[in-house]
């Protein structure tokens, strides 16, 4: 079975391709504000090199938030179309949560903008409690100085640090939200926070 992963909601495009379990070839590319524009050429030279046509793949698998506002869409709304149209089937993880993989226990941040992030606690890849959309500085404070960060570091004084985002839809395969209805389906949002809302510059 070839899965297509698709991931767009922070400043990598992230694709892969999956032959049941395994993931065949991939993606991870810097390019902020350029993901609608590098997804179709990046993605048709991927199934080109793995020689894998459009209706060979049998189901989809994206993020759905939270993150960039434009961002996740872009995957999301690939996805949609595709799946309506040739009748496949549709999954979701969340953002954070594939940035996490199946890390032991670890922090997720994501920049949220406004001296926000989005923030998650993820043990063995399942969230801890809720996802939030913190103040740095509440969060550094909330940090400790032994505990794992992923993702943007910098936003606390620490490094980035991004893992294989690729390999983590593999890794997180039985955690796959089936969606019922693509039509219905819309980015998880954290509807506490306006963060949504301020645009990166």
């Amino acid at each position: 079975m070839i899965t297509l992963c698709m991931d767009t909601s922070q400043s990598f495009l992230v694709l892969a391709l999956m032959n049941d379990d395994k993931v065949i070839g991939s993606v991870q590319k810097d390019c902020w504000k350029r993901q609608s524009e590098e997804l179709f050429p990046c993605l048709l030279r991927l199934m080109n090199e793995h020689n894998v046509k459009p209706d060979e793949i049998d189901q989809v698998v994206i993020t759905e938030g939270p993150g960039s506002y434009t961002g996740v869409r872009i995957a999301m709304t690939v996805a949609k179309v595709f799946c309506a149209l040739k009748e496949k089937s549709l999954f979701t993880l969340g953002s954070l949560q594939l940035i996490a993989g199946n890390c032991a226990h670890c922090h997720v941040l994501m920049d949220a903008r406004g001296h926000r992030a989005y923030h998650g606690v993820y043990e063995n890849g399942r969230l801890i409690g809720e996802l939030q959309a913190l103040d740095v500085a509440e969060l550094q404070a909330q940090i400790q100085a032994d505990e794992t960060v992923l993702g943007d570091g910098h936003l606390i004084g620490r490094e980035d640090s991004w893992p294989d985002l690729a390999n983590h839809f593999s890794v997180l395969k039985n955690q796959w939200k089936p969606v019922e209805n693509v039509h219905l389906l819309v980015p998880e949002y954290l509807k506490s926070s306006e963060s949504y809302l301020v645009k990166r510059k």
